[in-house]
């Protein structure tokens, strides 16, 4: 039963009593909820005396997987517009060739072109790509004269099923692969070999690269040992492979997971600490890697969420001194492309696109300073000067933000007066951290035509201003006119 009273109300207390119980108010069980106060900014912590280390102008490099080589389409698929477009956006790289499938590919020079294979030779040829006839006389000939030499060098014994003078990818993985089994010695004397027939040829000056082993685990770790011990001064870097999870089995929380993404950390602790006792200051790149091998985790490895750990590999790889990371794929392979069937660019492409634009090669050392190191993650380096926008001194930091709110970041006080430009990236659409499309700056990202991509537009903060990570975001902040000394 509803009764209602019509008794006067009490006059209102003093204003002293107001003052004395106003402060209380929020804490009591039934007050009403007060303005929910900012959490203080962040502390960042720069170190940038000197570069810890100095990556390659082509750090952030891909790969184009062999069993592509399989799809009769294959050389109209490379030879798209698009595809060409968006793989122009990421040079300088390395384009590496190569998985397991390589380990069986033969060259048959007397087998007849495909179809597609024909009319995609043709049609270079009419559309005179070199603006010139046909191959001069005197290369024509010595193609004539060498290949044939070369053919039966490299792959004489793989016709005989020895493989010593080959180049594996994974060779600890090879016996589950082929059912034969490579010792490191033997690939290493190999490689020797394989060094000395290549300065007989006109690929005297190429570089060699090797083992591309898997991660540093069970018999890889003392395979690697022995492959340097007799190898080691014959190739120009070491390679290895690193995935962080099964892509069968991998879930969203795993992508999101700061103790998965510190695994890499201690895996490549090892691959160092063995290349330092074999063959101290040899260079290391990272030969091949993405989120989840098995071709990736279907519905996880081509959306934004895959972008953590992309993004954190490349600062913890630059920070750690790997020279190369070479990105799984491209194109085609699984659900860990760059850019989709359709030739679409996926989330880590655009990510991988702006990294090209906005990170130099000297790197620096950055921190959180407090609790938030796991889940709130930085790193700094130079700025690229080939950036139009950007000068020599200034800097770029990029930041990861796995909190479920929204987290700011403070420059150090000798910077805190710099006008900084962001470049924020955000999933697009109800899939949110399952979406395949970004948004940059609240701006969509979408190439213009198969010819154009879009503008990679800044968004200028304030001098003073903290640097804003929404929950599940991640981005980059250019501090301009920085003038540090080590980036000029």
């Amino acid at each position: 039963m509803l009764l209602r009273c019509k008794a006067r109300l009490p006059p209102p207390p003093p204003p002293l009593l107001l003052l004395l119980l106003g402060p209380l108010g929020p804490f009591s069980p039934g007050a009403l909820a007060g303005p929910v106060q900012a959490e203080d900014p962040a502390e960042l912590d720069f170190s940038t005396e000197r570069p810890v280390h100095q990556v390659s102008p082509a750090f952030l490099s891909f790969t184009i997987d062999a069993s592509l080589a399989t799809d009769p389409r294959f050389l109209t698929i490379l030879g798209s517009p698009k595809l060409r477009t968006l793989a122009r956006g990421l040079s300088p790289a390395y384009l590496r060739f190569g998985g397991t499938k390589t380990d069986f590919l033969i060259f048959d020079p007397q087998k007849e072109p495909t179809f597609e294979e024909r009319s995609y030779w043709q049609s270079q040829v009419k559309q005179d790509i070199c603006k010139s006839g046909s191959i001069p006389s005197d290369v024509e000939k010595r193609l004539q004269m060498e290949w044939p030499f070369q053919e039966k060098l490299l792959l004489q014994e793989q016709y005989q099923k020895k493989f010593k003078n080959s180049t594996y990818s994974k060779p600890n993985s090879f016996r589950k692969k082929a059912g034969i089994f490579i010792d490191g010695l033997q690939l290493g004397k190999d490689f020797v070999k394989l060094h000395k027939l290549l300065g007989k040829t006109s690929f005297k000056t190429a570089n060699l690269y090797g083992p591309d082993i898997g991660q540093p685990r069970g018999k890889t770790v003392p395979m690697l040992r022995s492959f340097l011990k007799a190898g080691g001064k014959v190739i120009d870097s070491v390679t290895w492979h690193h995935y962080y999870l099964n892509g069968r089995i991998a879930t969203k929380e795993d992508f999101l997971n700061p103790d998965v993404l510190d695994t890499f950390t201690s895996t490549v602790q090892k691959i160092f600490q063995v290349v330092e006792e074999t063959s101290p200051h040899k260079k290391v790149w990272l030969g091949e890697t993405s989120s989840a091998y098995g071709g990736g985790a279907p519905l996880l490895s081509n959306t934004f969420a895959a972008g953590f750990m992309w993004l954190d590999k490349l600062g913890l790889s630059a920070r750690m001194g790997i020279e190369v990371v070479m990105r799984q794929v491209l194109f085609g392979a699984g659900n860990y492309h760059l850019v989709d069937e359709n030739f679409e660019p996926l989330p880590d492409y655009w990510l991988s696109l702006l990294f090209k634009k906005l990170v130099g090669t000297n790197v620096f050392t950055a921190s959180v300073k407090g609790p938030d190191r796991s889940k709130l993650r930085v790193y700094l380096h130079c700025t690229n000067v080939n950036h139009p926008r950007y000068k020599e001194g200034d800097l770029t930091l990029y930041a990861l933000n796995l909190h479920n709110v929204t987290k700011r970041l403070q420059l150090p006080y000798h910077l805190f007066d710099k006008q900084v430009d962001k470049y924020l990236l955000q999933p697009l659409g109800p899939d949110e951290l399952l979406s395949k499309s970004v948004q940059l700056n609240g701006q969509t990202l979408k190439m213009v035509d198969d010819h154009t991509l879009p503008a990679l537009t800044e968004k200028s903060l304030r001098p003073g201003s903290s640097l804003g990570l929404p929950a599940f975001s991640y981005g980059f902040f250019v501090i301009r006119n920085a003038k540090v000394p080590a980036c000029i």
